[in-house]
């Protein structure tokens, strides 16, 4: 990886630049070798460069910074599409039996064992707005995360930390978000995190990069989960005030 772009690319993403000299260091290995294992594709006249293709590697990887290399395992495909995209899905109704078939827009999407999906568009938004609550890289990498040991359910591999911890804490977490009404404002929280346990942990892994000073103060017990698995939040300290979000 050439000096002169790995310098252009750190200016450019602010998560990656307030890492200390160290951290930096490593995050250019993993990203090296993100970038090494990965095939990046265009889709639908998305435009890539090596310079894009770094600032991608390099927020993917700061999920799996404190996790390793091998975080990064079982799967191999990046897919770009320039803005948000139309993924087609199916819902059995287990009442009625009924199929229905609809269209949702999407800014990213991660497959268990198949690629990552990006809106190019949407990257690019959280590069110039960090500290907004949002980075779609961070959350469909730690979808990827979450599926190193199998279907998503929010509980990631962990090493250091207690298994039976991280589910009861996460549960009740959980439960009081999707407890509160749908209008409420209570909570920095996106309700989005509402749809699953594993939405509720790749949302809040958004919050340990952009708010953590929201999430500490909304979820102390989550925040402290997740700084053990991420390691220390690189937006400390630059986080606005806070807000209610919407996604």
């Amino acid at each position: 990886m050439p000096d002169p772009l790995w310098r252009r690319a750190l200016i450019a993403c602010p998560l990656a630049r307030r890492l200390d000299p160290e951290r930096q260091q490593q995050l250019r290995r993993l990203a090296a070798l993100f970038l090494a294992r990965k095939r990046f594709h265009a889709l639908a006249g998305a435009v890539l460069d090596d310079y894009w293709r770094l600032l991608i590697a390099m927020q993917a990887c700061l999920p799996a910074l404190q996790q390793g290399a091998a975080s990064l395992r079982g799967w191999r495909d990046v897919l770009i599409y320039p803005g948000e995209f139309k993924v087609r899905r199916s819902h059995h109704d287990d009442r009625t039996g009924v199929v229905t078939a609809g269209d949702e827009v999407l800014a990213g999407e991660a497959w268990e064992h198949g690629p990552l999906v990006l809106s190019l568009a949407d990257v690019q938004l959280d590069l110039e707005q960090p500290w907004d609550g949002y980075n779609v890289v961070v959350h469909e990498m730690a979808h990827k995360l979450d599926m190193l040991d199998g279907p998503p359910d929010g509980v990631p591999p962990l090493v250091e930390i207690p298994r039976r911890r991280w589910i009861v804490q996460f549960q009740q977490a959980y439960d009081r978000l999707v407890s509160m009404p749908a209008d409420s404002c209570e909570s920095p929280i996106d309700h989005y995190a509402m749809e699953s346990a594993s939405e509720y942990f790749a949302v809040v892994s958004e919050l340990h990069y952009s708010q953590p000073a929201l999430l500490r103060q909304a979820e102390p017990a989550i925040a402290g989960l997740l700084e053990a698995f991420y390691g220390r939040s690189p937006a400390e300290g630059c986080e606005p005030a806070g807000f209610c979000r919407a996604r």
